[in-house]
């Protein structure tokens, strides 16, 4: 599972042979989700609400880069780092 970015210690990843919705995955110590690149919103898991809100400003700033990534990911191409949060 390729790590397309970090940040405050939550870990961003995305999956090649993931299906629809189109989504990445944020980690957290024990927590995870699977979180919808148009939304923002927890589809699957749980984060800590301090660890959510990061994501949701992240996915906002970065969800052109996101969307990219996932056209890579079904072709099955390199996947692109994302800068994380300031």
């Amino acid at each position: 599972m390729p790590r397309i970015s970090s940040f405050y210690g939550v870990v961003i990843t995305m999956y090649f042979r993931d299906h629809g919705p189109p989504h990445f995955h944020a980690e957290h110590g024990e927590h995870a989700a699977q979180v919808a690149i148009a939304t923002g919103e927890i589809h699957e898991g749980a984060l800590l609400r301090r660890d959510a809100r990061l994501v949701r400003r992240w996915a906002r700033l970065h969800r052109t880069e996101l969307e990219e990534n996932w056209a890579r990911a079904r072709s099955r191409s390199t996947l692109v780092k994302i800068d994380p949060l300031p």
